[in-house]
Formats: structure tokens, C-alpha cells, sequence
């Protein structure tokens, strides 16, 4: 399983639109908490480590969150920080179903970021077998 961890990030930095580059050790560090999640999953379950990632997730991103923000703005900040993490947890949940379901050979139905890949010019998932429009 660690070999398959070690291969996504490539696998998803070439099937991400331009721009969404990451250094090495980002995926150092996600690698790093892959194993700790599997060998946890192991033992508790996915479901239970989905659900505790999950709620570690969100416990370390509000303390950031509060760590950072000037406590007089929390309360006024506090809306556009909740969309914005809820719509970069939303991206990220979709370019990984795109890029597992493809290095799987699963079809995962039709990409919210469908619109994205094809103005990168990349062919994921349904988008493989849809034809070239001719006027575009």
C-alpha cells in the first residue's frame, strides 16, 4: 500500500490543471499521514479514520484559523473562512475521485471540475471519450 501512496502524488500533480504545483515536502507530509491513516484504518476501520481525519481536519483548520485571524475580525472573518475551506475540501474531494477512479479504471460519473480540465486541455475520465468540438 505504501508504493501505491508514493504514486498518487505524481498521478495527480499531471492530471491537475496548471498551477496547482506543490513543493516535495507537501507530499511528504500527506504521504506521511497516509500511512498513519491506513495502519489506523487497519484497525478501526476506514469509516471511523474517515470520520476522525475528518474531525481532526476541522479542529486543526479552526484552530489555525484562530490562531491567525485578529480576534476583534474572527467573528466577521468567520463566514468567508468557512466557505473557502468548504470549497477547497469540495476541489480536493473531486480531483481525487477523478484521479483514483481513472488510475482505478472506475467511472466516477462527471466531474464538477470537468469545465477546468478541458480549458487545461486534460483528458480525464469521460472527458477521454468525448469528441474534439470542432469550433471551439
Amino acid at each position: 500500500m505504501a508504493e501505491e501512496i508514493q504514486a498518487q502524488p505524481a498521478a495527480e500533480q499531471q492530471n491537475a490543471p496548471q498551477g496547482n504545483q506543490f513543493p516535495p515536502q507537501f507530499f511528504d507530509c500527506v504521504n506521511e499521514y497516509l500511512e498513519l491513516t491506513n495502519k489506523q484504518a487497519q484497525k478501526y476501520g476506514e469509516k471511523n479514520i474517515s470520520l476522525a481525519a475528518l474531525f481532526a481536519s476541522a479542529r486543526f483548520n479552526a484552530h489555525v484559523f484562530l490562531a491567525n485571524v485578529k480576534p476583534i475580525a474572527a467573528a466577521e472573518e468567520r463566514t468567508a473562512f468557512l466557505d473557502y475551506m468548504s470549497t477547497m475540501y469540495r476541489r480536493m474531494l473531486n480531483e481525487h475521485l477523478d484521479g483514483m477512479g481513472e488510475e482505478r479504471g472506475i467511472d466516477v460519473g462527471d466531474s464538477e471540475l470537468a469545465e477546468e480540465y478541458k480549458a487545461a486541455g486534460v483528458k480525464i475520465g469521460r472527458l477521454k471519450d468525448a469528441p474534439a468540438a470542432a469550433n471551439e
